[in-house]
């Protein structure tokens, strides 16, 4: 099947879940949050329920919230303090995004995971059940790594990974990766200019990771291209397609549905 058919069928994909790196909501001077851009990413994920679809919305940022509120420059190392500032700021994160949600008439709901929770199965299958009773009751669930319990033991170690298990949970259609990165390219392109953008994905073969190898995410967040794509074959083995795509602009999100060729699409659904 070619991009561009490929691309038209995201149209049709009812369940979606939509990952934010945390790199996307701050402001890159400060490390605060930008208000403007969530105020867009609350807009257009309002217009995709108001289409009739399925959103779940992973967000990072709790941290990072939680330690520019305490006053600190950038992400504490030390865990006890990490865990701290995570508290701090999934609270606050959660009352900008109900009170944004609020104005265009949605509700939302946190859910808070660990990998444990989704690794054994009472627990696993509770959540699966919270989550889809809440895309029944057209709530937005909105879903983080819970940072202030999670330890090396039990932790996700980034998103990226949460939000394709999160996906895998709910039999997601699609599941949309949105960082500080344009897609998938042929070599680091901040080293490489003649590095190219990647299209489209159809098999995930040990190429792809080859690729990935070296490659980092930005300060602020935690994921490089390696995450990505280990999200991206979890995504494969559980029938679901997926886009890295920039989250600079977060009207991507409708551009992305509408199947305008951004970003890298990886052909997980073809699985089904």
């Amino acid at each position: 099947m070619g991009n561009e058919t490929a691309r038209q069928e995201l149209k049709r994909k009812q369940r979606i879940v939509i990952k934010i790196g945390s790199s996307s909501l701050m402001h890159p001077q400060t490390g605060h949050l930008d208000l403007i851009k969530i105020e867009v990413l609350v807009r257009e994920l309002s217009d995709l329920l108001n289409q009739g679809k399925e959103v779940i919305l992973v967000s990072s940022g709790a941290i990072m919230v939680g330690s520019r509120l305490l006053g600190f420059q950038s992400k504490p190392q030390d865990l006890a303090l990490k865990q701290a500032c995570a508290s701090i700021g999934q609270a606050k994160l959660m009352m900008i995004y109900q009170k944004l949600f609020n104005e265009y008439n949605q509700t939302a709901a946190q859910v808070l995971l660990t990998n444990y929770t989704t690794s054994h199965a009472r627990s696993r299958r509770n959540a699966r059940n919270t989550l889809n009773e809440l895309l029944k009751l057209n709530v937005i669930p909105i879903v983080n790594e819970n940072d202030t319990v999670a330890t090396e033991e039990i932790e996700f170690g980034d998103n990226d990974t949460l939000s394709a298990t999160v996906a895998a949970l709910v039999d997601a259609d699609l599941l949309i990766l949105l960082s500080d990165i344009d897609g998938l390219f042929t070599n680091d392109p901040n080293q490489d200019p003649d590095a190219t953008l990647i299209r489209v994905v159809e098999e995930l073969d040990r190429e792809y990771f080859e690729m990935a190898k070296g490659s980092s995410g930005s300060n602020v967040g935690t994921g490089g291209m390696a995450t990505k794509l280990e999200a991206a074959r979890i995504c494969f083995e559980n029938g679901c397609d997926m886009i890295i795509a920039n989250g600079r602009d977060f009207h991507i999100i409708h551009e992305l549905m509408d199947g305008q060729d951004k970003g890298t699409l990886f052909r997980g659904g073809q699985t089904r």
